[in-house]
């Protein structure tokens, strides 16, 4: 999928579709694991009502003439969860997109990862941060997001015409990426600066020369001072 070549990212007056990539709510994760692609991870009770709260957002959207026409979520359990609440709302079934699954990473499982950085055992896999050397690639998380978001948006585009809007639940960090390239910025960050939060809504305009700008929302702001948000999470 191409980016537009534009400095401010502006919206156009109609996009040809939005896919807005969602993070999934608070896990139950009381030892802090960075739990990665783990199973039996699901949302905490902060976490439901995060998942309440998000599917209120696209639910007042749809009555403000704004719908969503297509719903996808990684098969994770939190992102299973997160989308539940969204498809009893709007009435839609829930297409398993393996695509947008959280990055793999080789501290999954681990916890107080601070020590383990100490470690010298665990070195090896810090010396190229740019890719990153301790998991996926971000240029690898990218382009499996956006051949989903491409998909699915072409989908929702046969199905309902242009302006159609798709919602897909995935991770923090293959969202942020995301988000990097669609901006024009470098994908190496730090993952203390993600602007991804719980529950967050990452919007993509997409044109028909591709994704033409971003926008941003925390529906759940109110929420987010009680929760635990963990890098990588």
């Amino acid at each position: 999928m191409e980016r537009r070549d534009t400095k401010d990212l502006r919206r156009s007056a109609q996009s040809v579709s939005t896919v807005h990539l969602v993070r999934h709510g608070e896990v139950h994760n009381p030892e802090k694991v960075l739990y990665g692609r783990l199973p039996g991870f699901g949302l905490s009770e902060l976490g439901q009502q995060m998942a309440t709260g998000i599917a209120e957002h696209f639910q007042e959207r749809a009555a403000a003439g704004r719908p969503v026409h297509l719903l996808a979520a990684s098969p994770l359990q939190r992102a299973q969860e997160t989308v539940a609440p969204i498809s009893e709302r709007l009435g839609l079934p829930v297409t398993v997109e393996d695509r947008v699954l959280e990055a793999e990473n080789a501290f999954e499982g681990l916890s107080e990862i601070k020590r383990q950085l100490r470690n010298p055992r665990r070195w090896p896999l810090l010396v190229n941060p740019l890719r990153p050397s301790w998991g996926e690639p971000y240029t690898s998380q990218v382009r499996r997001v956006l051949a989903a978001v491409k998909d699915l948006s072409d989908q929702a585009v046969a199905e309902h015409g242009e302006g159609a809007e798709v919602v897909i639940v995935s991770h923090q960090l293959p969202i942020w990426v995301t988000r990097l390239w669609a901006e024009g910025r470098p994908l190496w960050h730090d993952p203390r600066d993600r602007k991804c939060t719980l529950t967050s809504v990452t919007s993509l305009h997409l044109g028909h020369a591709g994704v033409e700008s971003v926008s941003y929302a925390e529906p759940n702001h109110e929420l987010l001072q009680h929760a635990a948000n963990l890098p990588g999470a």
